[in-house]
């Protein structure tokens, strides 16, 4: 999916061209709509991959809500990352805290990026049982979606483009981080 702004400066345009391989459309985003932007960069033989999900408008509270917990249920999956700890610790992190709210995590996880953009390991954004540890110097994503009913998506022809199949909202963030000795240090924040 391609998204190109109809605008000089993507942050005043309010109209941008979802491009597929089946054709272009044109949307508009509508007041209280929410938007999630991916962004991958490839740099000196390094991949990066960043997205965060922004509120267009007016957006009710539920919705707010919905947003806020999902970006807090990246950081939290963040804060498990150490040299040393399994890689369980990141899906329970987010699942204890998403429980809270009785959000759904949808089946798309995050993986490991560096000279080769989809690789080891998988990250797994619930509860699981895979084994393995994180390594200091290991870099991967953690990108939880959060939905505000199914799980249960459908992905487009495209191959990428997903939606819940009961039309609920979702959320999602984004960060590639790398483990270090003492945690992990976030390498897609500004």
């Amino acid at each position: 999916m391609i998204l190109s702004f109809l605008s000089d400066s993507p942050i005043a345009s309010n109209l941008f061209v979802l491009k597929r391989n089946d054709g272009c459309f044109l949307l508009t985003l509508q007041d209280g709509d929410i938007i999630n932007i991916d962004v991958t960069v490839y740099l000196n033989g390094y991949h990066g991959d960043t997205s965060r999900t922004y509120l267009c408008g007016e957006v009710d509270e539920p919705t707010k809500q919905l947003v806020k917990v999902t970006e807090e249920c990246m950081l939290r999956g963040i804060s498990a990352c150490k040299h040393g700890v399994s890689f369980k610790a990141i899906g329970e992190r987010i699942s204890e805290h998403v429980n809270k709210y009785g959000y759904s995590v949808d089946p798309f996880i995050g993986h490991g990026v560096g000279t080769i953009f989809h690789s080891e390991p998988i990250i797994w954004h619930t509860y699981d049982y895979e084994p393995g540890f994180m390594v200091a110097g290991q870099t991967f994503t953690i990108e939880p979606t959060l939905s505000m009913g199914s799980t249960r998506c459908e992905v487009w022809d495209d191959g990428w483009t997903a939606i819940t199949v009961d039309g609920s909202l979702n959320a999602q963030f984004e960060h590639t981080v790398l483990v270090t000795v003492n945690g992990a240090e976030i390498l897609t924040k500004c």
